[in-house]
């Protein structure tokens, strides 16, 4: 397997967006779905120019986060931050995916949270009708995503291994530099998303931790 790609999520900083793109992060990601990293659309566009600007190699994606908007308000805040993925937060079933489908032309990733290794019954159906599958944990009382909170890997793994089919897996939750081998090792995960896992507070990334997870995901396969 080779080495997962990589998601910047949460970034309200032009600075640590420029230096998420310069590292070689694959995606980067703006929130609309609440909590402390919410931002504007007219900044996340901003914040992804900027990044498009100082990226070391191909172009990355910018996707945005969302909650609990309508299909139509979704499409508006992707065009108007120009995004190139919209990643459906609010624990979506497959119809909701096909309503986004129809008012927005970019791909549509869809969130299944997951509580130990406990998979929500609309798993399959996400995972047909989903441009990727982003794995997060669910944890009671917290806001969607966010929470460093990792997921029992080796569980997860297991109970998801019917569903999988070729539908990409983007693992999110509690993952920083330390432990992404193991998670990658466990998942095998197209790629992966941190937020919390790099950052000094709350929307504030460090760069050194920016570095070593770059490096620690380049380094991570099945191996």
């Amino acid at each position: 397997m080779s080495a997962p790609a990589v998601k910047i999520c949460g970034l309200v900083r032009a600075e640590d967006a420029a230096e998420a793109a310069r590292l070689g992060a694959d995606y980067l990601g703006a929130i609309f779905a609440g909590g402390p990293r919410q931002i504007v659309p007219a900044a996340a566009r901003a914040i992804l120019e900027a990044a498009r600007d100082a990226a070391s190699g191909p172009r990355p994606l910018g996707v945005g986060v969302m909650g609990t908007q309508a299909p139509d308000a979704i499409a508006r805040i992707a065009d108007e931050a120009g995004l190139d993925v919209v990643q459906l937060h609010a624990d979506p079933d497959a119809a909701a995916v096909e309503a986004v489908r129809r008012v927005y032309p970019g791909r549509v990733w869809a969130v299944l949270r997951i509580a130990g290794a406990d998979v929500p019954p609309q798993a399959a159906d996400l995972f047909a009708a989903a441009d990727a599958v982003v794995l997060d944990a669910k944890v009671d009382g917290h806001q969607l995503g966010g929470t460093g909170v990792a997921l029992a890997w080796g569980d997860v793994a297991d109970a998801l291994a019917p569903l999988r089919g070729r539908t990409p897996l983007v693992l999110a939750g509690g993952l920083r530099a330390e432990n992404l081998g193991d998670a990658v090792r466990a998942l095998l995960p197209d790629v992966v998303d941190v937020s919390s896992g790099v950052e000094r507070s709350p929307g504030v990334k460090d760069p050194q931790r920016l570095a070593a997870f770059l490096a620690a995901a380049r380094s991570a396969t099945s191996s």
